[in-house]
């Protein structure tokens, strides 16, 4: 739809009606498809042979090359840009690195020439900067055909549709340091237009001046993300002016110009406390764009909120906004796309003083015929993707998990391929920068595999232990580890697919909440719960805990003191019940050795509720990856003195080893009070959950944290996804069939 140059709002209206029908009429005919992940890259495999493989690489923009088998991404850190091969998508590989003189900043990509945005500047008020070129219509061979100068530190870069122009928003940033960060900070930013006529050396540049347009800082323009539409209209974002600016390129003027203004949150969490409330209202806070998409003939925002002002009054309305031409709202997110997150376990409640779960990538684009909308949240690490068939009325079609902190986000629509880059990279903390691809065309939307129910907003996350109800088929319980406050136990119904969350029972004692780090779970026979609850090693101790099916602790149950001396900061684990009354055994696996356990030998206990007698055996570990350790992490009861416990390393993605599920039976081994020589269990192995970890083409997880068998013989595996926190946040809910008694 060509939008003309002069428009009021009613003819607006009217046009966008018109245009947007036809859109509509479609959504009702066609059959929904899905995007579904099938490779996860970690960028540090672009590294060398004699390279530094834990050294700090990054993906953060990401392009791809015309022919759709190159992408081509920033790597900050390394001031070099990446390349990738995905002539197989479900297996790209490393494509080596194009070094630059400065800090890339973004890509894009023109005919068989990429354009890179280098950051030169040599300090925040001598910003400066090129556009440099290279023809890669050799992958294995880039050269470099042109240097542009940007005359300013540059940050996006975008191409027009039709290959007339090349935008770049010079943003010359604010020094965070300087006056707190408050603008104005001179010398302030510009977009400068680059004519894409003949061969690079031949292009020539001219500027658009944005200053005076925005309330905030107006002499002081951060111009920060720029998207040109097929009328070769830019759209740039000045986030920390919150401010929006309409460019024509072809005039080099401004067409138009509008404030992102303001949003009232209501049932967002706003203080970090440990706990998920989503009870709090902002009201007033600026929306600060940060990327910028068109969506037909509507203007997509993510929503970051990055820049706080005098007043301590900051952003982060923590969704998206659908602007039309003039800078009427047509749509905003509010709170809907955090509680989506929160549905899906994927809230960084570490965040909830400040901007939530981050939304700072968008993008938009149309997959056989369906328009959608991709809105990435820098810390929530996932992208959520909307049927936009309604622009105003966006519906989300599914949620994506992605890498850590991701950032770009690029649809490939002629290969039927999503990419996203993600930049948070720390090989000492075991995270790594990665590159997740996404194909178009399954039936269903396979993630998440666990959520919450639509019906109430149930926050969870950091699942840890997993146990079947004994009375109902598809039920299971679950429980949170100490990464929150107020521990409880979750219903789960696993009847439904994804499994959904439809209950939590709050634990409490003498009437208050109870803050324990629950790592395991079991249910007696008369549907009193279990628990297990992992010390610190500390003065936190390792504690059983008997609490009835409301959630009312009946009593907690410590290790003998000359037991208690020897424990180290790994302690329970996983947790199982047999027996009834006076017979009624408790068992309990620690996740390590501890002072007096042999090398490679941990203990299981068994514990007499009418007694308060402990009795133990060894479980022998087997043997840790160079610079790992190995433990238990579960222990299910599958009757007749049959257990399954699960055996991990603390590796994760391409280190991780041994994630397994062994079954042993401890019904012919007599455990023995402390000092005497515990028995040795014998243990068979089950099944390698590495494949099952590895089949959805991600990243794989560390903590395989909780399993359970049900009434009707299936076996499910639960990972703990530490609360978002050094963690992608994503949450494997595995369905692996039924399995033996």
């Amino acid at each position: 739809m060509k939008i003309p140059t002069r428009l009021t709002r009613s003819a607006l209206s009217t046009a966008l009606t018109l245009a947007l029908l036809p859109i509509a009429t479609q959504a009702a005919s066609r059959s929904a498809e899905y995007f579904e992940r099938v490779a996860t890259f970690p960028v540090y495999r672009n590294l060398s042979s004699d390279q530094d493989a834990s050294s700090e690489t990054v993906a953060e923009i990401t392009a791809v090359s015309r022919d759709g088998r190159t992408l081509i991404y920033t790597d900050s850190p390394g001031e070099r840009i990446g390349l990738v091969d995905i002539r197989d998508p479900k297996n790209p590989e490393p494509a080596g690195f194009i070094k630059l003189e400065g800090e890339p900043t973004s890509v894009a990509v023109h005919h068989h020439f990429v354009l890179v945005a280098v950051n030169t500047s040599l300090s925040f008020a001598q910003p400066d900067g090129v556009l440099a070129v290279f023809d890669i219509r050799n992958p294995a061979q880039p050269k470099r055909v042109a240097t542009l100068p940007m005359g300013g530190q540059p940050d996006s870069i975008a191409v027009s549709p039709k290959g007339r122009y090349a935008a770049v928003a010079i943003e010359n940033e604010r020094d965070e340091d300087l006056n707190d960060g408050l603008l104005p900070q001179l010398p302030g930013g510009f977009l400068r237009i680059v004519d894409l006529k003949g061969q690079p050396s031949r292009w020539s540049t001219r500027d658009v001046d944005l200053t005076g347009l925005a309330e905030v800082a107006p002499e002081d323009p951060e111009p920060e993300y720029v998207s040109i539409n097929d009328q070769d209209v830019a759209a740039v974002t000045l986030q920390e002016n919150n401010h929006v600016v309409l460019v024509d390129l072809r005039l080099g003027r401004v067409l138009r110009h509008f404030s992102a203004g303001q949003v009232d949150l209501q049932g967002v969490d706003v203080e970090e406390n440990d706990r998920i409330q989503p009870v709090g209202v902002l009201t007033g806070k600026r929306r600060e764009p940060d990327a910028i998409a068109w969506v037909g003939p509507l203007l997509a925002t993510a929503n970051e909120g990055d820049y706080e002002d005098a007043n301590g009054e900051q952003g982060g309305s923590r969704g998206f906004t659908l602007f039309d031409y003039n800078g009427q709202v047509w749509h905003d997110a509010g709170a809907s796309m955090e509680h989506a997150f929160i549905r899906a376990g994927h809230y960084p409640e570490n965040r909830s003083e400040n901007k939530g779960i981050e939304t700072e990538g968008i993008a938009s684009a149309s997959f056989r015929k369906q328009d959608f909308l991709f809105v990435g949240s820098e810390r929530g690490n996932a992208v959520a993707v909307y049927d936009v068939a309604r622009p105003w009325a966006p519906v989300m079609h599914q949620l994506l998990p992605a890498g850590m902190g991701p950032e770009g986000i690029l649809p490939i629509p002629a290969r039927n391929l999503l990419v996203v880059s993600s930049e948070e990279d720390s090989a000492k903390d075991g995270y790594r920068s990665t590159i997740s691809i996404y194909q178009y065309g399954a039936k269903a939307a396979n993630y998440p595999e666990i959520r919450s129910t639509d019906s109430d907003l149930i926050p969870w996350g950091a699942l840890s232990g997993l146990v079947a109800d004994r009375t109902r088929g598809d039920r299971l319980f679950a429980v949170p580890d100490s990464y929150y406050k107020a521990s409880r136990i979750f219903a789960i119904d696993t009847s439904k697919t994804p499994a959904l969350i439809d209950r939590q029972i709050e634990l409490r004692k003498d009437g208050s909440t109870v803050d324990y780090d629950l790592e395991g779970i079991a249910q007696a026979a008369n549907g009193d719960f279990w628990l297990a609850s992992e010390g610190n090693g500390k003065a936190k101790p390792n504690l059983l805990i008997h609490a009835n099916a409301k959630g009312d602790v009946l009593a907690e149950y410590a290790l003998p003191e000359n037991v208690a001396a020897q424990r180290t900061s790994n302690g329970f684990e996983g947790v199982s019940v047999v027996g009834e009354g006076a017979s009624t055994r408790v068992y309990v696996a620690f996740q390590r050795e501890w002072k007096n356990d042999p090398a490679g030998r941990v203990r299981i206990g068994v514990f007499s509720p009418s007694s308060g007698e402990w009795a133990f055996m060894h479980y022998p570990l087997d043997v840790a990856p160079e610079g790992a350790w190995v433990g238990l992490s579960e222990l299910t009861s599958l009757g007749n003195g049959q257990f399954l416990v699960i055996e991990r390393d603390n590796q994760q993605g391409p280190a991780a080893q041994i994630k397994r599920l062994y079954r042993i039976d401890l019904s012919g081994v007599q455990p023995v009070p402390e000092g005497q020589r515990f028995p040795l269990v014998s243990k068979r192995l089950e099944r390698d959950l590495l494949p099952d970890l590895k089949s959805t083409g991600g990243w794989v997880l560390d903590k395989v944290e909780g399993a359970a068998v049900d009434k009707q013989g299936r076996l499910f595996v639960v990972t703990d996804n530490d609360g978002v926190e050094d963690a992608s946040g994503e949450t494997r809910f595995m369905r692996l069939g039924m399995i033996k008694r």
